[in-house]
């Protein structure tokens, strides 16, 4: 598990293509303190094993992981997000996030509000059920908020911060990003349906009054 906090931005070294999967080497000055082999680290989002490890860091991706996420698409000197992966007692600052990408999202619009720099992406709408105004959504492994959804579409708004010291900042309309929805929304849904198969009543406001949630 992952929490959306990016603790660096690394750049791709080589990405090794084989017949349905990669081998794909970043260079990182901070998450390569203390990495192991077999230890987990997110990259744009994406869960992946350490195989190798020094100054550089190397995994293998599977052809699922690259049909599912941006990472195919990359190349040499490109940067990513990088994230070692939660340890227990360590502040949650972001959401929880898996490294389980949904889906492959399109920047449509970038827009300076104030401080602020608002950021369109177009989305599938399989994944879009699960995302909510004020929700949680990793964008290329970021924990965004998202601030308005539409039929194909939602936006997030980044801190300075955010803008500076992650991919975002450098990338304009048509590029590809990793799309996360919160893992709660699934389980919800899970539930709900679960609950609709066996023939119980759906979860209403009384039926929350009734249990001391309203």
């Amino acid at each position: 598990m992952f929490t959306g906090l990016i603790e660096e931005m690394g750049r791709i070294e080589r990405l090794v293509p084989g017949p349905s999967s990669a081998r794909l080497t970043v260079a990182a000055e901070v998450v390569t303190d203390g990495l192991r082999v077999g230890d987990s680290v997110a990259v744009n989002g994406v869960c992946l094993t350490v195989t190798a490890a020094g100054r550089s860091f190397t995994a293998d991706v599977m052809a699922e992981t690259l049909d599912r996420s941006n990472l195919g698409r990359l190349v040499p000197g490109e940067r990513v997000n990088l994230e070692r992966a939660l340890r227990f007692g360590d502040r949650v600052g972001g959401h929880l996030v898996s490294g389980h990408v949904d889906a492959v999202g399109t920047i449509t619009g970038k827009e300076e509000r104030d401080i602020a720099v608002v950021v369109s992406i177009g989305a599938p709408r399989e994944m879009l059920r699960y995302v909510a105004t004020k929700g949680s959504v990793a964008v290329d492994g970021i924990s965004l908020t998202v601030l308005e959804t539409g039929e194909d579409w939602f936006s997030v708004s980044l801190i300075p911060h955010t803008y500076r010291n992650t991919t975002l900042g450098g990338k304009n309309n048509g590029a590809k990003v990793n799309l996360e929805a919160d893992v709660l929304a699934r389980y919800i849904e899970r539930f709900v349906s679960s609950r609709a198969g066996r023939g119980q009543s759906a979860i209403t406001g009384d039926f929350l009054r009734e249990h001391g949630y309203l």
